[in-house]
C-alpha cells in the first residue's frame, strides 16, 4: 500500500500519489523498518488491477523484482513477496524465489496466495475464478512441486575441482519427474539450493481450507482479527492443527495485522483517524463491499444496516474468511453500511488502533502475552510518516519492556530471525520420498 493502508491516505497533503512506482519510496520505507530492527518487509500483490483507479493509487510494481532491488539497498530485513499459485507455474516461481534468496543472502519469503476474484481469472484465459477448494488443491500440489525443485540440488553438489575438471557431482541432482493433477515438471531447478534451503513460507488465508493449508505448509501466517478473544481462538486452533499435522507448533508464527494511528495524546490520535475517515468517498466503498459479499450494490444503503439475508460463507468463492469477519463486525457493532465502510477504510478488516505510543505498545503486549499472536504485521495508515512514528515512538517502548530486539544478529537469515530451522533436503534425509518422486 504505497501511501498507507488507509484508502484515503493518498489525499493527505504529505502523501505522494505517485509513490507506488517509485523505487526510492520503497527503499526509504525498507530503511526505516530496518532502523526499527523489523523482522521483514511484506508486499501484498495480485495479478490484477486491484482498485478503481478513480478511488486510490492503483499501480504497483511486481514484488519479486522490487524486492530484488531492495535487497541491494538493505542489509538485514527479510523480504517477503506475495505470489499466486493459481496464475504461475512452479518452475518459474521457484526459480525466482531461489534467486531472490541468493541475492539477498537468505532473506527471502513467499506469501502464498490462491488469488480470489473473477477479474484475475479473466487475465489468464479463464471465464471465471476456479472454485475455492480447487484453488487450494492446486496450491498444495504447487507447493509440493516447488519443494522438490528447491531440494533438487543437494547443498554440497558443487565440487569445483579445477584439477580434475569436475564442477559438480551429478549424483546429487534430483529431478522431480513430477506427474500430478495440475502439473507435470520433469527437470531439476537451474539454481543451486539457496542459503535458507527454501524461502520462508508465509500464508494469509483463514478459511477452513486456508487453515488446513497453513497447518501443513506455512511457517508464518498473516491473519485478521478484530478482538482479543477471536485472535486467541484462531491462534489456539491453528497451533492445534499444526500439531495434528505432525509439525512443531512453534514452527508456525501467527502474525495478526494491526493498523496503528499514533498521536501524542489519545485525542490527537482520534483526530488523525477522523481526518482520514473524512476523506473516504463512501460510494467507492459501497461497490467494493457489494463485490466482496457477492451481492448487487443496489441492495446496500449507506445509512442502513447490512441486509439480513446475506449469502452464507459456503456460497462465497472469493475471500471467505474476510467476508465472515466483516459481516460479524457489522452485526456485532450494529454498524450502518457507511459506518462499516469507515471502519474498513484503514485495514480492510484488520484491527485499527488509534492511541498514544504507550497505548499501542500496551495493545501489542496484551495480545502477545495472552496467546493471540507471536508477532504482528504492522500496517501504518499513512506512509512513510506512520512507519517512522511507530519506529521512533513505539519500538523503544517495546524494547524497554524486553519484548523486542535492540539490534540485528549479523549473518542471520530470515528463518534464523523467525526462530525456524533450515529445512532438511527431502532427497537426502528422506530417501523414501526421493524414490517416490522418481
Amino acid at each position: 500500500m504505497s501511501t498507507g493502508h488507509h484508502e484515503a491516505s493518498w489525499r493527505l497533503p504529505e502523501s505522494d500519489p505517485h509513490a507506488g512506482a517509485d523505487l526510492a519510496h520503497y527503499r526509504d520505507l525498507a530503511r526505516i523498518a530496518e532502523r526499527g530492527t523489523f523482522d521483514s518487509l511484506f508486499l501484498a500483490d495480485g495479478p490484477v488491477l486491484f482498485n478503481n483507479v478513480g478511488q486510490r493509487p492503483s499501480g504497483v510494481l511486481e514484488p519479486i523484482t522490487l524486492l530484488t532491488a531492495l535487497a541491494a539497498a538493505t542489509d538485514h530485513i527479510g523480504l517477503i513477496a506475495t505470489a499466486s499459485t493459481s496464475y504461475n507455474s512452479p518452475y518459474n516461481l521457484a526459480r525466482r524465489f531461489a534467486s531472490l534468496d541468493h541475492i539477498s543472502g537468505g532473506r527471502a519469503g513467499w506469501n502464498i496466495v490462491t488469488t480470489a476474484g473473477a477479474e484475475a481469472a479473466r487475465n489468464f484465459s479463464l471465464d471465471s475464478e476456479p472454485a475455492h477448494a480447487t484453488r487450494y488443491e492446486r496450491a498444495a500440489e504447487f507447493l509440493d512441486v516447488s519443494l522438490k525443485l528447491w531440494d533438487s540440488w543437494e547443498d554440497d553438489l558443487v565440487v569445483a575441482d579445477k584439477t580434475s575438471g569436475v564442477w559438480g557431482d551429478a549424483a546429487k541432482v534430483h529431478p522431480p519427474r513430477h506427474r500430478g493433477r495440475y502439473f507435470q515438471v520433469e527437470g531439476a531447478l537451474n539454481v543451486p539450493r539457496s542459503p535458507q534451503g527454501y524461502p520462508l513460507l508465509v500464508q494469509a488465508g483463514s478459511s477452513e481450507d486456508g487453515k488446513h493449508f497453513a497447518a501443513r505448509y506455512a511457517e508464518a501466517v498473516f491473519t485478521a482479527q478484530q478482538t482479543l478473544a477471536d485472535a486467541q481462538s484462531f491462534y489456539a486452533d491453528l497451533k492445534s492443527r499444526t500439531r495434528a499435522a505432525g509439525r512443531d507448533p512453534d514452527h508456525i508464527k501467527i502474525l495478526p495485522g494491526i493498523v496503528p494511528v499514533i498521536g501524542d495524546t489519545e485525542a490527537e490520535a482520534r483526530r488523525r483517524e477522523a481526518e482520514l475517515e473524512e476523506h473516504i468517498v463512501p460510494e467507492h466503498g459501497l461497490h467494493q463491499l457489494a463485490k466482496l459479499m457477492s451481492i448487487d450494490p443496489g441492495l446496500l444503503d449507506l445509512d442502513s444496516r447490512l441486509p439480513d439475508d446475506l449469502p452464507p460463507e459456503a456460497e462465497i468463492e472469493g475471500a471467505k474468511s474476510r467476508y465472515t469477519l466483516i459481516v460479524e463486525l457489522a452485526r456485532r457493532d450494529d454498524l450502518t453500511v457507511r459506518q462499516l465502510i469507515g471502519r474498513l477504510g484503514g485495514g480492510r478488516g484488520h484491527l485499527t488502533f488509534a492511541g498514544t505510543p504507550e497505548q499501542i505498545a500496551d495493545a501489542i503486549q496484551d495480545w502477545f502475552t495472552h496467546g493471540a499472536a507471536d508477532g504482528f504485521n504492522i500496517m501504518p495508515a499513512v506512509l512513510p510518516s506512520g512507519l517512522a512514528l511507530f519506529v521512533d515512538q513505539v519500538v523503544p517502548i517495546l524494547r524497554s519492556r524486553g519484548l523486542f530486539r535492540t539490534q540485528y544478529v549479523p549473518g542471520q537469515t530470515l528463518r534464523d530471525r523467525y526462530g525456524l530451522p533450515r529445512p532438511a533436503n527431502q532427497y537426502v534425509d528422506a530417501p523414501e520420498l526421493a524414490l517416490a518422486a522418481h
